[in-house]
């Protein structure tokens, strides 16, 4: 089984958004039985909150939901359970390090460099655009799912 754990900031808005895309593309190409994702924060700052309204509302329009999903700081652990440590940003990427240290078995990427566009998903908590974080999240799990194929 492959594990994949996606990492924002807060975890409500494009971690979530990557996990349940994520989820849904696995589950089209019949492969469910073959992954388990997830996603996490690397702060603290919404712990135990659901999904941000506006990502809920993005994932809805294209059938996705994800109920029930309520942010959850990533530890330590997580790296030695999950294949696949996979962050939006640059700055996830650093603070990550806080938990994960090193990376000796290279599970950590960002989403974005499965892609022929590398670089950070869009944020949609300061730009409102949640249709362009969609498309990152979209692009870049695709991607990543062709991969691990």
């Amino acid at each position: 089984m492959t594990k994949v754990l996606f990492i924002c900031h807060g975890n409500i808005c494009r971690s979530p958004m990557a996990e349940f895309v994520m989820k849904d593309l696995v589950a089209k190409a019949g492969l469910s039985d073959k992954f388990e994702i997830a996603s996490a924060a690397t702060s603290t700052e919404e712990i135990g909150n659901p999904v941000y309204p506006p990502a809920r509302r993005k994932l809805a329009e294209h059938g996705i939901s994800c109920e029930g999903k309520t942010a959850r700081q990533m530890t330590r652990r997580d790296y030695e359970t999950y294949d696949y440590l996979i962050a939006m940003d640059h700055n996830n990427l650093r603070n990550m390090a806080r938990f994960v240290g090193g990376d000796p078995e290279h599970k950590v990427s960002l989403l974005m460099d499965h892609t022929r566009r590398p670089g950070d998903v869009a944020d949609p908590w300061y730009t409102g655009d949640f249709e362009a974080t969609w498309q990152d999240v979209l692009e870049g799990c695709t991607a990543l799912l062709e991969e691990l194929r």
